[in-house]
Parts: C-alpha cells; sequence; structure tokens
C-alpha cells in the first residue's frame, strides 16, 4: 500500500473486499440463473396462493423466465381486479411484498413482475401503443411533447418503444413520484 494510506483506509478496502462474494453472478451459467429464478418464482407463487386461500379468491398462478427474470402471473378469478387497484397501486404493492418474501427465503434481492388478470400486459400494451404514437407526432411535428408521470416499469415502456421509431429520442426528467417521459427530436 503507498505510504499515504491510513490504517483505517486499509482496513475499509479489507473488509469491501471480504464482503465481495467468492463466486459473482457472472460467474453463473444461464441454466444456473434460470434454475435460480424459477426457484424465486416457485417462492413467489407459494406465498401468492397463501394470499389467495386467506382472502379466499380464486385464481390460477403460473410461472413464467423472461428477460432475467421471474415472471408470476395470477389469472381467472372474479375477485382479482381487487389485487389490482386503481391504477396498479395494490399491484405494485403487492409486487413488492412478494419480492420481500422472496428475498426472506433465498437472502437474494428479487427482480421478480407480478400481474394480476393480465392488467400489466395490458398496460404494456397500451403505454408501448402511445409511446409509438407520440414519437411519430414528435417526429412529424418537431416539437417536443411531455407524458404525464409514469412509474419506472411504465417509463421504461414508453422509452423502449420511442426507441424504434426514427428521428426521435427520450429522456425522463423530474422527481419521483413526478417523473416523466419527454419526447424530443433527434439533434
Amino acid at each position: 500500500m503507498p505510504d499515504d494510506v491510513t490504517v483505517e483506509e486499509e482496513q475499509t478496502v479489507t473488509e469491501a473486499i471480504a464482503e465481495v462474494p467468492a463466486e459473482s453472478p457472472a460467474d453463473e451459467s444461464p441454466a444456473d440463473e434460470v434454475d435460480e429464478l424459477v426457484e424465486e418464482g416457485e417462492i413467489a407463487a407459494d406465498y401468492l396462493e397463501q394470499l389467495l386461500d386467506i382472502l379466499d379468491f380464486d385464481g390460477d398462478i403460473d410461472l413464467d423466465v423472461e428477460g432475467g427474470r421471474a415472471i408470476v402471473a395470477i389469472d381467472g378469478g372474479e375477485d382479482l381486479a381487487k389485487l389490482v387497484g386503481q391504477r396498479g397501486e395494490v399491484l405494485d404493492a403487492l409486487q413488492e411484498l412478494t419480492r420481500l418474501a422472496v428475498q426472506q427465503s433465498t437472502g437474494d434481492r428479487s427482480r421478480l413482475m407480478l400481474d394480476v388478470a393480465g392488467w400489466r400486459a395490458g398496460r404494456r400494451t397500451r403505454l408501448s401503443g402511445l409511446g409509438t404514437e407520440i414519437a411519430q407526432r414528435v417526429a412529424e411535428s418537431g416539437e417536443k411533447e411531455s407524458l404525464k408521470p409514469m412509474t419506472p416499469f411504465e417509463r421504461k415502456i414508453v422509452h423502449d418503444a420511442v426507441a424504434k421509431v426514427d428521428g426521435v429520442r427520450s429522456e425522463s426528467e423530474g422527481a419521483e413520484p413526478n417523473r416523466r417521459v419527454v419526447v424530443l427530436p433527434s439533434a
């Protein structure tokens, strides 16, 4: 170590190195990663099944792995709209609780995505269409447009849709919970 490093700094570096896991996620094979995501989905499904039983709600739980995350969907019950709430607020809270249940079981942070009654899938379709429509309008007019505030999930969908249209770009501005997508002509 250089002479100008204090004992405290050296100890901090040593502790930081000691906290780095021996095997990083980059060392995992794709099959191992999929197995871990399937396990996450199964833990989440068990948690959600217990919740549905407590609430006396009917629903079928489907598991999938897509885009490096576990996807859990609950479909088929009449009462499921209550688990979505207005603008998906209840669904977002339920997703966070499910992620915490998975983290408690595995010890690892979960990026699990939860959908109930197809709400998130429908929202994705609508937002993608909106992003494309706004992007095309901006490409034609040359005038920037701001969308209303959205969640990070919603903004990502709009950014992805805008990226597919030539001559425009998008960025987010503002602070949560008022962060919004702005679509601008490409410079």
